[in-house]
């Protein structure tokens, strides 16, 4: 029986995952920076991670600094996979070391100078997805809050394996750790998701689903955290939003929450059920989430969640024809990004294919990432979003104009499915996990660069001939031409994998 119920998980799997990769996409597009308008961006340098394996030890991939030229300022090889963040002086903090083929965890959260050298690490495997510094509640710029590159406290997320909780699941299950950890290393502060299970108000038959298939014992896959921050709603007297308090979501459960720092217990939430209220009913089911955050006072939007809302396949629930089990019952084939106030739910702004004027069901793959993915609001009030599993980042204003994109050049040939059937080949993939944006100021290191406006032509202009020249015109006209590179493969990808989950 175990056997046979460990096989339909699996079959679940990799339907969902595969299914997750089958939306329309070119074969043969530009990379770098294609978009550019300086007198519309809030300029800076941008911080990514490259593509990579996560769960390969020595393939993880490694992280950027870009100019808004696309212009690699500087590169960490040994600072892969999950968010990197620089701090003010040129510093920066991340990941290193995989815990092994198939864990998607890392070893220790380190902190180098600018010439690499380690200023301060947390060695303790299962930390991955996200960290914060004192001085900042979310990991990027904000006007006056300044991560302590010496001396601050980080808050990390840890991974605990093989838990065995049989009131929850008939499987051994993964949870979610937050931890405060002092400048010494020192553990002062745990937050265990698991104990406040109840708490989520899950229904009956999404318990059920739960307990037969928790995806693969990964039931909820916390993906971020951060603080609120000093906000309007403390200073008006709501209690939940108090600044220690810690906002995360759940990316399997379809949850946003804020749990209380003193006590622990979660004091706001929306999902898993979006159809509970009115309100919830208006703001509409979100799916697989990533990045949410409470935008930090000083920003446009101060005191709203912004969140990638991702589409895709999460949830526990009632089966339906998409999910025969009940687990990943919600399903969406576009993502978007959304602000919405935390008090009246109600959606301030919004990004995706339908907030521009495009009907989702026909081209809401237009903008889809189903896992990953990130977002940040700019001092200017525009927002910086990454769609990971396409590979880009790029920038837009309030009324939805892009006005930087960047999509990633540094593939590698990669499998991302579970098994490899033989002589079976894969597309070069591009994906990132997440990007930022910081002031010049903040890497005295190198000369503020110069930067170039990028105005694209038209996509019914550039062709490419069997030259591999890339020709600006329509045909007949005049035109201007430029090299087409194709990166060199790497070498063959590693067979053993394991679901996507991010």
């Amino acid at each position: 029986m175990k056997k046979a119920l460990s096989l339909l998980v699996m079959a679940c799997l990799v339907s969902v995952f595969a299914a997750a990769r089958l939306f329309a996409a070119p074969m043969v597009f530009p990379t770098g920076t294609t978009i550019y308008v300086p007198e519309k961006c809030w300029n800076g340098y941008t911080v990514l991670q490259k593509a990579g394996i996560k769960w390969t030890p020595g393939r993880e991939g490694g992280t950027v600094l870009i100019d808004m030229n696309g212009n690699v300022v500087r590169e960490w090889p040994n600072i892969h996979f999950y968010p990197a963040k620089i701090f003010p002086g040129g510093y920066i903090m991340g990941y290193q070391g995989s815990d092994g083929t198939g864990q998607e965890s890392s070893k220790r959260l380190v902190e180098l100078d600018w010439g690499g050298n380690v200023v301060w690490k947390y060695d303790l495997s299962g930390q991955e997805h996200d960290f914060q510094r004192e001085g900042n509640p979310v990991g990027y710029y904000v006007p006056g809050m300044i991560p302590k590159a010496k001396d601050g406290r980080t808050f990390t997320l840890v991974y605990k394996k093989n838990l065995k909780r049989p009131d929850i699941s008939s499987q051994p299950l993964a949870d979610t750790s937050f931890q405060e950890v002092t400048w010494e290393g020192k553990v002062v502060w745990e937050w265990n998701q698991i104990d406040h299970f109840e708490e989520y108000g899950f229904s009956e038959e999404a318990r059920n689903a739960m307990y037969r298939f928790p995806s693969g014992g990964d039931w909820a896959h916390i993906n971020n955290m951060a603080l609120l921050g000093p906000n309007k709603w403390y200073d008006a007297g709501d209690k939940r939003f108090h600044p220690d308090n810690i906002i995360y979501d759940a990316r399997v459960l379809n949850v946003i929450a804020i749990i209380d720092k003193a006590t622990g217990k979660i004091v706001w939430k929306v999902g898993p059920d979006f159809t509970a209220t009115p309100e919830l009913r208006r703001l509409g089911q979100i799916i697989g989430p990533h990045n949410a955050q409470m935008i930090p006072k000083g920003l446009p939007g101060e005191g709203n969640i912004l969140v990638f809302d991702n589409g895709g396949y999460a949830g526990y629930g009632a089966p339906n024809p998409g999910a025969p089990t009940g687990m990943y019952n919600a399903l969406r084939d576009y993502s978007r990004v959304i602000e919405f106030d935390p008090v009246t739910l109600k959606i301030v702004w919004e990004y995706s294919m339908k907030a521009i004027g495009a009907l989702p069901k026909i081209e809401g793959h237009k903008f889809y990432s189903p896992y990953m993915g990130g977002v940040q609001r700019l001092p200017n009030g525009n927002t910086l979003i990454t769609e990971a599993a396409s590979g880009r980042s790029f920038e837009v204003t309030p009324a939805k104009e892009t006005v930087w994109e960047f999509v990633n050049p540094f593939f590698y040939e990669g499998n991302q499915s579970i098994g490899t059937a033989p002589g079976q080949t894969f597309l070069p993939i591009n994906h990132l996990y997440r990007s930022y944006r910081i002031p010049y100021e903040w890497v005295p290191q190198v000369a503020k660069p110069v930067e170039s406006a990028v105005i694209p032509p038209p996509n019914s202009q550039l062709r490419v001939t069997g030259k591999g020249t890339a020709v600006v015109g329509a045909p007949g006209g005049a035109g201007r031409g430029s090299e087409v590179s194709r990166p060199p493969a790497s070498e063959d990808e590693d067979e053993s994998r394991q679901p996507l989950k991010y």
